[in-house]
């Protein structure tokens, strides 16, 4: 017994049993256990805060539960579709309408993109250690990114899982992995369709990827898997096909209106929110609104992890590894795992390759749309969101630095050279330790602003329970107020207490439901709610002569006299 493993050393490579990777698989569970955990402990305590926009699909949700609307895009808009409110409707005709409840598609779109993205990691590096250290980098969650995966406000939640999911399946299909083919040219298209429905900022993910599956599978796609792929797409975006046709109108100009690429910003606000705040923000590097200076690093450090994995993947597809590699191995030149379908070591390397620089280029396209966009440079904190893709890049960003804390075996040659080799090899290593360090550090910092708040949002979804309450213990059940109030007062009250929206100085305002305006308008006596210390409470102030006012804890409510 004791000279077996003496026997298995003298193996060749080829035949030696590989690693056990029980403990990195175990340590990642743990991981994706606390990530998930994280966050529903975040909703268990009203984190992140939600808003009208949240509460918006909530009410098309609550509408969809009741059979009274079915509506395919988010109420006051044509663009963006519903997906969030489809796929809560029927918990809220189980459990009734909650934040909570409208929250847990968007926890479980979380749990899928993690456990695609561990998937997605393995394939291309083969890499148990690696595949653990992005998990966990995506278990942790800054105030921005748990917005963006949590509340369900149309689209974020549903990208970054569709976008995973269509690199997987690209790389599986272009890899030639066997079984159920068809299944997953058609499961490609779908997703690829819906996501022009629900949010076309997933887009440069569905043309990277598609690129992919044209380079290496073009044969096949000229055949059934072409058929089915079409009518996958077809199926999946047949909301905003069938809404088209019906209204007569090209949803996609309503899309690029709304980025506001024409409105006034100047270049350098756009360029410094775009690729200066907006990349530390949208991927989770920043406190709850804002970023330090320090924080910033990450803006210096995206363009070169972004370059080193697009010069490593052209690399690899110009000069790949000729030896086969076993089944479910990793391939020296890139770490691309040949998952045992037709392609051997080289072929699997280079679609590897391939799908690493269709991510890349992914993140490139959204960061330069966004850094062109007058969100940039107008709303540089909130609209860094828009960024929210650049979670599915992740995994190929830091595999050049991964792979550089590895020690290699240098050529034989000069005794300098190999000194000289010796010292850049090792400074490589400082260097790419520093930067993955240095990420995981910022995201641990920014995740524990996160947790931070949640005290006061408690406390603040606290008084709102309580200000719903009071209406209706008063017998309020119209009343006009700002934007940011209505609908979330609505929503809450489970429509008990409709809400029309007025800007501060009492005129109307957008309301993305136009009923709610029809019904206050037509009754009689409704009444005015504001935030305390707001613009609209100090223009009511004024007219107290008329109104009675009581307050609750942060609102002030006011009443027609008679």
């Amino acid at each position: 017994m004791r000279a077996l493993p003496a026997t298995l050393r003298t193996l060749p490579d080829s035949l030696r049993l590989p690693r056990s990777p029980r403990l990195p698989v175990l340590l990642t569970v743990l991981a994706f256990l606390a990530g998930v955990g994280y966050r529903l402990g975040l909703m268990l305590f009203d984190a992140p805060p939600t808003n009208s926009d949240e509460a918006t699909m909530g009410l098309a949700a609550l509408h969809i539960s009741r059979g009274q609307e079915f509506p395919v895009w988010f109420y006051g808009q044509t663009y963006m579709g519903t997906l969030e409110a489809w796929l809560a409707a029927p918990l809220f005709a189980v459990a009734g309408p909650s934040t909570f409840v409208l929250r847990l598609p968007t926890l479980a779109m979380y749990a899928l993109f993690v456990l695609l993205i561990w998937r997605l990691t393995l394939r291309l590096t083969g890499d148990h250690w690696f595949a653990l250290l992005v998990v966990g980098l995506l278990a942790l969650g800054s105030d921005r990114i748990v917005k963006n995966q949590l509340i369900a406000g149309g689209g974020y939640p549903e990208m970054n899982v569709a976008g995973a999911a269509l690199a997987l399946l690209a790389y599986d299909l272009a890899v030639g992995r066997p079984g159920r083919r068809l299944p997953r040219w058609t499961a490609w298209g779908f997703l690829a369709g819906l996501m022009l429905w629900v949010d076309p900022l997933v887009l440069p993910y569905v043309a990277g990827t598609g690129l992919v599956l044209v380079a290496f599978r073009w044969r096949e796609l000229r055949g059934r898997a072409g058929g089915l792929l079409t009518l996958g797409a077809l199926v999946g975006a047949a909301p905003l096909l069938v809404d088209s046709l019906v209204a007569v109108r090209n949803p996609l100009t309503a899309v690029l209106t709304a980025s506001g690429a024409e409105q006034p910003a100047g270049w350098l606000d756009r360029l410094y929110g775009g690729l200066v705040l907006g990349p530390a923000l949208g991927m989770g590097f920043c406190d709850p609104g804002r970023c330090a200076g320090w924080q910033l690093w990450w803006a210096v450090a995206l363009p070169v992890l972004l370059a080193a994995a697009a010069l490593t993947a052209w690399h690899t597809l110009r000069h790949p590894p000729t030896s086969p590699t076993p089944a479910g191995t990793a391939t020296a030149a890139t770490g691309a795992a040949d998952p045992g379908g037709e392609a051997g070591g080289g072929a699997a390397a280079r679609v590897g390759a391939a799908v690493t620089s269709a991510l890349v280029g992914a993140a490139v396209a959204t960061i330069a749309a966004y850094t062109v966009s007058s969100a940039a440079g107008r709303t540089p904190v909130e609209s860094s969101r828009y960024l929210s893709c650049l979670l599915i890049s992740v995994p190929v960003l830091l595999w050049p630095g991964w792979r550089a804390t590895r020690r290699r075996r240098l050529p034989a040659g000069d005794a300098a050279d190999h000194r000289l080799g010796g010292r850049s090899s090792a400074t490589t290593r400082v260097a790419a330790v520093l930067v993955l360090t240095a990420t995981l550090s910022t995201a641990i910092v920014a995740t524990a602003g996160a947790v931070g708040r949640v005290p006061a949002v408690h406390s603040d979804e606290g008084r709102h329970v309580a200000l719903v309450a009071a209406l209706r213990e008063q017998g309020v059940r119209h009343v006009y107020g700002t934007y940011w109030t209505c609908n979330r007062l609505t929503f809450a009250s489970g429509e008990d207490v409709i809400c029309a929206v007025v800007d501060d100085e009492l005129r109307p305002g957008h309301d993305r439901y136009r009923p709610y305006r029809t019904a206050v308008h037509a009754a009689a006596g409704a009444a005015w709610i504001a935030p305390d210390g707001s613009p609209l409470a100090a223009r009511l102030d004024q007219r107290l002569d008329s109104l009675d006012r009581f307050t609750v804890d942060g609102w002030h409510v006011y009443l027609p006299r008679g």
